[in-house]
């Protein structure tokens, strides 16, 4: 049937009892659903991990440039890992470094932002994840 019409036989489920066979024109349908799965990809966004790096020495100009920088990060749909760095004898002054990202992460306290991993040291950075809350 499927030369008659000069298309192919295309098996569509061989592992059924009896298989499953359709005749259609392959060079078609193979486009179709590349067609299908590109149309779908281009409306997908996403999530990207973004990353604040700061210093708990930092100036309050460079602070609110980075404050900045995570407010469009999270605008945006993309989750923000904020990272206050500690070297040498900074790790100390551990707690100085939990007191500036408490306070970044109070900047954001009226937001609609979810803290997806609260402030904690990990080697010599102390780290917190915040997402993008819910719309």
């Amino acid at each position: 049937m499927a030369r008659e019409r000069d298309l192919d036989l295309v098996v569509v489920s061989a592992n059924q009892a009896p298989p499953v066979a359709k005749i259609l024109d392959w060079g078609k349908y193979k486009y179709e659903t590349e067609k299908r799965a590109k149309e779908a990809k281009k409306k997908q966004h996403t999530i990207d991990i973004k990353e604040v790096k700061m210093r708990y020495k930092i100036d309050v100009h460079d602070y609110e440039v980075r404050l900045k920088a995570a407010k469009k990060f999270l605008a945006s749909g993309n989750k923000v890992k904020v990272v206050v760095m500690l070297r040498g004898r900074e790790m100390q002054h551990s707690h100085l470094a939990m007191d500036l990202i408490t306070k970044f992460q109070n900047e954001f306290s009226e937001d609609n932002i979810q803290i997806e991993k609260k402030p904690q040291i990990e080697g010599r950075n102390v780290i917190m994840i915040l997402a993008p809350g819910t719309k």
